[in-house]
């Protein structure tokens, strides 16, 4: 904790506790408000990225750790290309190399051919990475902002719309 403080509504409504935390892998600061002093947390800011279940398995466990390490870019980078790529392991294509695999995901509409040139754009920037390419500059946050980006959107498509879809129909046709 860094710094905290005390504010009311001026209509006469809640009062909250407010404190301010130096987050000690990014180097920056969360803040957060409770009820009671030192009461449990009811807000904070900025929010944190929470994945919808639906992304399965190992693809949701590597965008997680892809998000929160966003700090270190490279690894981060590396990070969401794993993701995309047990994406599309879970979709069945698991013959070849990334590559083959999102073209082959293209060929079979299961995504558009934009889509598969922002994951090669993610397969060569961790590629990268993982070759220590002498010739590549390190990725900056930025980048790897980008990459997860693309990876949160990719999981969206592929498994949470569908469920959602899913879960829609099957109320609609439960009333």
């Amino acid at each position: 904790m860094v710094w905290y403080t005390q504010t009311d509504n001026h209509s006469g409504g809640s009062t909250r506790f407010w404190r301010v935390y130096k987050c000690t892998s990014c180097g920056g600061l969360v803040t957060a408000a409770a009820i009671q002093n030192g009461g449990s947390v009811t807000e904070y800011y900025p929010a944190g990225v929470i994945l919808d279940g639906s992304i399965p398995g190992a693809a949701g466990e590597y965008l997680k750790q892809a998000i929160n390490t966003l700090h270190a870019p490279a690894g981060s980078v590396m990070l969401s290309a794993s993701s995309v790529d047990a994406m599309l392991k879970e979709k069945g294509y698991t013959k070849g190399s990334l590559y083959t695999r999102v073209n082959k995901a293209v060929e079979d509409h299961l995504i558009t051919s934009e889509m598969a040139r922002w994951a090669h754009d993610i397969r060569l920037d961790a590629n990268d990475q993982r070759h220590a390419d002498q010739q590549a500059s390190l990725p900056t946050e930025s980048d790897a902002k980008k990459c997860v980006d693309f990876a949160i959107a990719l999981g969206e498509f592929l498994f949470v719309l569908p469920a959602r879809v899913e879960r829609g129909l099957a109320a609609a046709e439960s009333t």
